[in-house]
């Protein structure tokens, strides 16, 4: 075989590859919306059927008139908008201070600011819910938000993208009067929306996907997250498991579609704050 041929075949064969690792992602939504919109005598049925003969979108209604899923999705965007918002600021601030400034320690705070990155979530689990209590702040928008509004990888992130900006900016901004929020509002964060739209992303789904903090500081069903709410039809008993999938899919859908519609944004923020593989 010449050199061209075998270029078209190893083309071929990774495209095939890409096409089965696609499908492989893709089953498990396929079969969570055909379960979504199948009859309840066909949802358990087995061998399983991938799309239903008479499909039935009123699983959809049902599942939003026997659960409060607007109340619970209500709590998710307050939650997430605010934690997103919160992590943006704060992240921006210290990025600005490891990136921009000069002062004793820097690089061992930076260090030490890192190293958190290596504590499991769950080993702070009772700590912050014993702050939070005595606090008095459960079953509040507080203990949902406020545990949540510092990151050391949003500042990672925008301290690696503050580092390609270069100085004379800064410079020509301190001629021109700038102090330096000044200069991180009107220059640095203008030049990093890149790099914001890509930490905006993950922040906010990672707080619209939180499961256990909400669960363990909420007790009334008005302060459940979507994530927590959903879980409701989860039961053992597993009473209308089409509905179920209705409910997930409603709960899914959201973050699917912001993905997509933000997804250039991700990536060149991704490629321009060096994190690229």
């Amino acid at each position: 075989m010449s050199r061209k041929q075998l270029q078209k075949l190893e083309t071929a064969g990774i495209y095939a590859l890409l096409v089965m690792v696609t499908f492989l992602v893709l089953f498990p939504i396929l079969v969570m919306l055909g379960t979504s919109l199948k009859p309840i005598s066909q949802a358990s049925s087995y061998p399983p059927v991938l799309i239903p003969a008479h499909p039935q979108p009123s699983n959809y209604a049902e599942a939003w008139r026997i659960s409060p899923l607007g109340r619970f999705a209500l709590n998710s965007v307050i939650v997430a908008s605010v934690i997103t918002l919160g992590k943006t600021i704060t992240s921006a601030l210290a990025a600005l201070a490891f990136a921009r400034m000069r002062f004793w320690g820097r690089d061992i705070l930076f260090f030490i600011f890192l190293a958190t990155l290596m504590v499991p979530e769950e080993v702070l689990l009772i700590p912050n819910f014993l702050t939070i209590s005595r606090l008095g702040w459960l079953d509040t928008y507080w203990a949902l938000v406020m545990p949540f509004l510092g990151s050391a990888t949003g500042t990672f992130l925008l301290r690696q993208f503050f580092l390609t900006i270069p100085g004379e900016l800064e410079d020509a901004a301190k001629i021109d009067g700038c102090g330096p929020l000044r200069f991180l509002t009107t220059v640095l964060l203008p030049l990093s929306r890149p790099a914001l739209g890509a930490f905006g992303i993950f922040s906010f789904l990672y707080a619209w996907n939180m499961y256990l903090w909400p669960l363990v500081v909420t007790r009334r069903t008005a302060m459940r997250t979507i994530q927590v709410g959903v879980a409701g039809f989860l039961s053992p008993r597993g009473e209308n498991p089409a509905v179920a999938m209705a409910a997930i899919t409603m709960v899914v859908a959201p973050t699917v579609i912001a993905f997509l519609l933000a997804q250039k944004h991700f990536v060149k923020g991704i490629s321009m704050t060096g994190l690229k593989g």
